[in-house]
This record gives C-alpha cells, structure tokens and sequence, in this order.
C-alpha cells in the first residue's frame, strides 16, 4: 500500500495537527502523552504524527520504548516560502500603486 503524501498546507489544514504542532512547540512529547490531549483513539493521534512526519514537520527519536516527537523546521519552510512569495508580489504591486499615486499627485 502506498503512503499518501500531504503538501504542508494539507497538513496544516486539519485544526487537530495544528493543536499537536502547538503542544510540541513547547517541548517534545512522546506520542501517547501527546494522544492525552484529544478526545481520539491512538491509533488516530499515530496518523496525524504519519502525516506530520512525513511532511517534514516532526521527527521522532525512539527512547527506550518510548518515541519522542519534536517539530522539525522542514515542513515550515514550504510554508514560509510560499508566503514570502505573495509578500514581495504585494509589495511590488504596492510599490508599483504609490508610483502612480505620486506621479498623479505631482502633475
């Protein structure tokens, strides 16, 4: 079976992952100390740490029989660069309004 990979907009689209990317904002969390902030089976917590996983957003580390999840910048990144690029498109349109804005003002 194959692993269904999600964009980082995907990801971040379901408010229960969000909520886990918050919780581990705050430090690394071991998956079952994690699953006791939702009203869901483990098995569903484990799905959405796949999924944040396999986006890059989370690593895991196996501690003994535990396994710590930590956020991971990788997953982030396509975010941020998406947002840069409509930061400096709307500048540019901005920069671009004021232009003619002074140009009308001046004649």
């Amino acid at each position: 079976m194959a692993t269904q990979t999600f964009d980082a907009f995907q990801v971040i689209a379901d408010p229960s992952r969000r909520q886990m990317m918050m919780l581990l904002s705050r430090d690394s969390m071991t998956i079952n100390r994690l699953a006791e902030n939702f009203d869901m089976s483990r098995p569903a917590v484990s799905k959405h740490i796949k999924i944040m996983y396999n986006a890059g957003f989370i690593s895991i580390t196996d501690i003994g029989r535990e396994r710590y999840c930590t956020l991971k910048q990788d997953g982030f990144n396509e975010l941020q660069n998406f947002i840069d690029y409509f930061d400096k498109f709307w500048a540019s349109k901005l920069k671009k309004l004021e232009t003619i804005l002074n140009n009308k003002q001046n004649n």
